[in-house]
């Protein structure tokens, strides 16, 4: 048995195939058939319209970054390890807004609207820059 990690959730029935999709290097949204929004974080309802009527679909994998802050201390496992880190949040091609975080990139060359495309670390999806 693995070490617990605290920095995943623990998947359930229902968000198993997102964190299946993850570890194959895809990101999934919910997307509503009745109102044809889509949403993030993975919901069984439509947050927009309260639908149930919503299916699984696979991102671009292109965003732009809404806001971000450098987090240079963190003392909760596993995360002090990882200072300083860049939590941002991002609005995704396909509407919804999502909080994740930015890698490869250096300190004071993020801006807001900036591009940003889709990688994965530790089975995670998070975004670095470029189009």
């Amino acid at each position: 048995m693995g070490a617990v990690r605290y920095d995943v959730p623990e998947p359930d029935a229902f968000t198993r195939p997102y964190w299946e999709a993850a570890a194959r290097g895809r990101l999934l949204i919910r997307r509503c058939a009745a109102c044809g929004r889509a949403h993030h974080y993975p919901r069984e309802f439509c947050p927009h319209c309260w639908s149930e009527q919503v299916t699984w679909e696979e991102a671009s994998g292109r965003a732009a970054l809404y806001t971000w802050s450098t987090v240079h201390r963190n003392d909760l496992p596993p995360f002090g390890d990882r200072t300083p880190y860049v939590a941002a949040v991002v609005d995704l091609a396909e509407g919804p807004r999502m909080m994740t975080q930015v890698v490869h990139c250096a300190e004071g060359t993020l801006t807001a609207g900036m591009a940003l495309r889709l990688t994965f670390q530790d089975g995670k999806p998070v975004f670095e820059p470029g189009g």
